[in-house]
This record gives C-alpha cells, sequence and structure tokens, in this order.
C-alpha cells in the first residue's frame, strides 16, 4: 500500500474516532451505537468481561450511567492494516474521576463506512 492511501485511511479512520468520542463525551447514544457494527459478531471487551454482538452493545449503551464518561484523551494512534481495517488505539483519563483507560478499536470499512468491529476498554479501578 502506498503512502498516499496509507495516509487517506489514517484520515478516514480518525475522522470516525473522532465522531465517536463525541459521540461518548456528548452522551449520544444512537451515534455511538450506529458507530459499531451492526453484526452479532462485533464485540467490546473489558476489564470486567464484554459484549458479544451489536444488541449486547446497543442494549449496554442505552443502560449506562453518563456520569464519568467525560474525557481527556492523552494519545491516539492508527494503525492501518489494509485498506478495509484498522486499529485506534488510544489513551485517556477520565474528567470527573480522574481514572486512566486506554481502549483499542478494529475498525473495518463496510459499505455503511468505518464500524467497530471489535473493541477492548482498560479503565484503572474499574
Amino acid at each position: 500500500m502506498d503512502g498516499q492511501v496509507k495516509a487517506r485511511i489514517e484520515g478516514e479512520v480518525r475522522a470516525s474516532f473522532d465522531a465517536y468520542e463525541k459521540a461518548l463525551v456528548g452522551n449520544d447514544v444512537e451515534a455511538l451505537i450506529g458507530l459499531f457494527a451492526d453484526d452479532p459478531a462485533t464485540l467490546r471487551m473489558t476489564n470486567s468481561g464484554g459484549l458479544c454482538g451489536h444488541a449486547q452493545i446497543a442494549a449496554f449503551r442505552r443502560g449506562r450511567d453518563p456520569s464519568d464518561v467525560a474525557r481527556t484523551l492523552t494519545r491516539v494512534e492508527i494503525v492501518v492494516l489494509s485498506e478495509t481495517v484498522a486499529v485506534a488505539a488510544a489513551t485517556y483519563t477520565r474528567d470527573a474521576s480522574g481514572l486512566k483507560g486506554a481502549q483499542t478499536q478494529v475498525w473495518q470499512l463496510r459499505p455503511e463506512g468505518w464500524r467497530v468491529v471489535a473493541a477492548h476498554v482498560s479503565l484503572d479501578g474499574g
């Protein structure tokens, strides 16, 4: 893959990641749900377990307490694996509690655009 293609994909995935971040800190639940692939194989893992499938992820988002979701990103890296798959990795600090966390998202280009197909979120003390 040439540098221009890689740079284009990095930009597209970063824009999708930024849309996710905006929806997260703004508690736009439906936008968050829409950024995960609507697929029973979609995963969201955490320190305490995981959610398998778009329906479980959507139910989690709709029932989540949003009081400590605002956060400040400390680092974001995009790694392009192919023209249709990339990884976004980020570290952050939650604004209210000060808890530090990290997340990794696998983004796949689908007909509807870039979507998260697998995610892992780790939170210190969480």
